[in-house]
């Protein structure tokens, strides 16, 4: 079969786009594919601001709306430690006090539940080597904690019991 033709200037119209600025476009297609990945995944996941002050949430998955009930237009631009830590100082040294850290800790739930979670915590870094925003996933350790809890029950004195 004979090649198709191409236009006069030698490539689609899409194709001149991508070759005049080839960086740009895979920055763009990177970054696409990042936010597909982060939607698909099924830990919630939340990305935070650390260059302004509170680190206010600039994204959160639908995994994160599902477990803590918050709708992402409820969070952005919030601090992550307001929402789901209720303002404890301690908790923010704790989450952003290393570029990458784990931590197991209470968080709220829009309903006011509180769930035990893991909070895996990472820095992005810009170019110049500081720290641009934070990534947070959490996993769900409910049911860790529920079978804790009856082990430690069936471990009891029976007269305790």
């Amino acid at each position: 079969m004979p090649p198709r033709p191409r236009n006069p200037a030698g490539a689609t119209a899409v194709q001149a786009r991508i070759d005049s600025a080839p960086a740009l476009f895979r920055l763009l297609s990177d970054s696409a594919l990042a936010r597909a990945a982060l939607s698909a995944c099924g830990f919630a996941v939340a990305l935070a601001d650390a260059g302004s002050p509170g680190q206010p949430v600039t994204y959160v998955n639908a995994a994160f709306e599902r477990f803590f009930g918050y709708r992402e237009g409820e969070v952005r631009g919030r601090g992550v430690v307001d929402v789901l830590f209720r303002g404890e100082a301690d908790v923010a040294r704790r989450l952003f006090g290393e570029p990458a850290s784990r931590w197991k800790l209470p968080a709220w739930g829009k309903d006011g539940s509180l769930l035990p979670v893991e909070a895996a915590v990472s820095a992005v870094r810009g170019t110049d080597g500081s720290v641009t925003h934070w990534i947070l996933a959490f996993a769900d350790r409910s049911e860790v904690e529920r079978v804790r809890e009856e082990l430690a029950s069936l471990k009891a004195p029976v007269a305790a019991r």
